[in-house]
């Protein structure tokens, strides 16, 4: 087995994600008592801004990794998210050496985040490929749903600036779910039948945490590779 990303370092990486997140902007979790405090678990976040990754990791109850794209690592970002325990992943090939990785993480119990949309976006789960369906199939993880709210406020535009400092960022995590139907299979019905539950139970999530935090009018969750998760 490829080596798996430091659970140390990811902790590091929340400990940094916690002093950043707070320090900048105001952020409001709602449902962080809904994940499990042990065992592996994916967490299925939606995308719209750059800074949604580090606000999960900073806000979560448990140290994450998280599949990002091979292009955030340059320069001196890629020995520090590689030191935080992040996965580094080619969203243009089978990157067999991120996905071996990856279910390293979930076999030794921890916390893999997963943006299944796939890249930053409407970040409403209206778009969600299969590599979130089959980490979720081969691994037996449970996955938890988690919304970010009002990290962009011009939503299927991709914002490069921060959100304004001090601003409200809402953190819905939902129930944690199985992708699979209990029969064990790995095929690519059962992936596609998979990813159709999975997008259901996103959906809802979202439309949930938009009403409990009463942003209605902000982003929806949609289908994917193994290796062309961002």
């Amino acid at each position: 087995m490829t080596d798996v990303p430091s659970a140390r370092g990811a902790e590091v990486g929340r400990r940094i994600g916690v002093g950043l997140m707070y320090g900048l902007f105001k952020p409001r979790v709602l449902g962080a008592w809904r994940v499990p405090a042990a065992g592996p678990v994916i967490f299925a976040v939606n995308h719209s801004h750059n800074v949604d990754g580090p606000m999960v990791m900073g806000v979560a109850p448990r140290p994450t990794h998280f599949l990002i794209k091979k292009e955030a690592f340059i320069g001196p970002l890629d020995p520090f998210l590689t030191g935080i325990g992040q996965l580094k992943v080619d969203r243009h090939s089978t990157d067999r050496t991120a996905i071996s990785r990856a279910l390293g993480v979930l076999e030794q119990g921890g916390v893999l985040g997963i943006f299944p949309e796939g890249t930053r976006g409407e970040g409403d789960f209206a778009s969600i490929r299969a590599g979130l369906a089959y980490f979720a199939v081969r691994s037996g993880a449970p996955i938890v749903p988690v919304a970010v709210l009002g990290s962009s406020d011009r939503p299927g535009r991709l914002v490069k600036a921060l959100p304004p400092l001090r601003s409200r960022v809402d953190v819905v995590f939902g129930d944690p779910f199985e992708a699979g139907d209990g029969s064990g299979r790995r095929t690519r019905k059962a992936l596609d039948e998979a990813t159709e539950r999975i997008q259901k139970q996103l959906t809802a999530h979202l439309e949930n945490a938009r009403r409990l935090t009463g942003r209605q009018g902000l982003p929806r969750f949609t289908e994917a590779d193994p290796a062309t998760l961002e």
